[in-house]
């Protein structure tokens, strides 16, 4: 596996964003530039003016992102239910920063939280009414013969190594007779055997804005690609109550398989994450526990 190489967020800052802005779209010089904090862990984001936003990709692993947005969500953007992050510009590599960054629209909003939505039934409605949406999308040369690698979903046996290897590591946090039965059952459950489909593919808690407690957008497409859409299930882990989960998969219309690549979904990407951060940052321990252990319930 090649080394990621990463750009330190105290170097990406409000200097170098004013002189990649102002070089290179001159017709936003005079907007206000504002960090805005926390961001994810791939990008650095400003706010530009009122009504765009500036993404720089803090390491290589998300260098894409910004064309495979820009070329995608225009044509997205108006056959989905809720709103999501329409690029306007891809800014090229300058000043020291070496990758290409992406300006796009603003949108207004707060972070969807398993206290505010998990027992929404109507949240959960409109995730499965959303998916349905973007799995039904369909461009002219749909699907897409040769797909590049960026639009090609991975694999859930490609995580079987790390999968493993998490659980022995967080046995004593978690039942690891129950997540091995879970993960062996998702590697053996029946593939999708339907057309392929778009997936959002990093479909959890902390890519939803509310407005008022509403669901209101949908953000970060760097994982969209074509294929079996079981990973976006795991939103049905990270946010919802068994509740709310049974309305949502009965919306979407979810066979028993895909429901169990689905859980197999949510607890690899919840132990990699688990593993990786929830020593250092309390907010993402509380919400990887709470998603290993919705993915065990079922």
């Amino acid at each position: 596996m090649a080394t990621r190489r990463t750009v330190d967020h105290s170097a990406i800052d409000a200097g170098l964003v004013r002189h990649l802005v102002d070089s290179q779209f001159p017709q936003w010089a005079a907007l206000s530039l504002k960090l805005v904090d926390p961001a994810g862990s791939d990008h650095v984001i400003y706010r530009l003016g009122t009504e765009l936003s500036v993404r720089l990709p803090r390491h290589t692993g998300a260098i894409r992102q910004a064309m495979k947005e820009y070329e995608w969500l225009p044509a997205l953007a108006p056959h989905l239910p809720l709103a999501i992050p329409v690029p306007v510009e891809v800014g090229e590599p300058d000043f020291g920063y070496p990758w290409p960054w992406a300006v796009s629209r603003w949108l207004e909003g707060e972070v969807a939280t398993a206290e505010s939505l998990a027992d929404s039934s109507r949240a959960a409605v409109q995730l499965a009414q959303f998916l349905t949406a973007l799995q039904e999308f369909v461009p002219e040369d749909f699907p897409v013969e040769n797909a590049s690698e960026d639009l090609t979903g991975r694999p859930l046996a490609d995580r079987d190594r790390t999968t493993r290897a998490a659980i022995a590591e967080v046995a004593g946090a978690f039942d690891a007779v129950a997540m091995t039965e879970l993960w062996e059952a998702s590697l053996s459950a029946p593939g999708w055997d339907r057309p392929p489909v778009w997936f959002h593919g990093d479909f959890h808690t902390g890519n939803l804005l509310t407005v008022d407690g509403c669901l209101n957008a949908v953000i970060d497409f760097g994982g969209l690609g074509i294929g079996d859409p079981a990973c976006d299930l795991t939103i049905a882990f990270t946010l919802m109550s068994p509740e709310s989960r049974a309305v949502f998969r009965a919306t979407l219309g979810v066979d028993d398989a895909t429901w169990t690549r689905g859980r197999g979904w949510a607890l690899a990407t919840g132990l990699n994450a688990y593993t990786s951060y929830a020593a250092v940052n309390p907010r993402v321990a509380a919400q990887t526990t709470r998603q290993i252990a919705e993915a065990l319930v079922g």
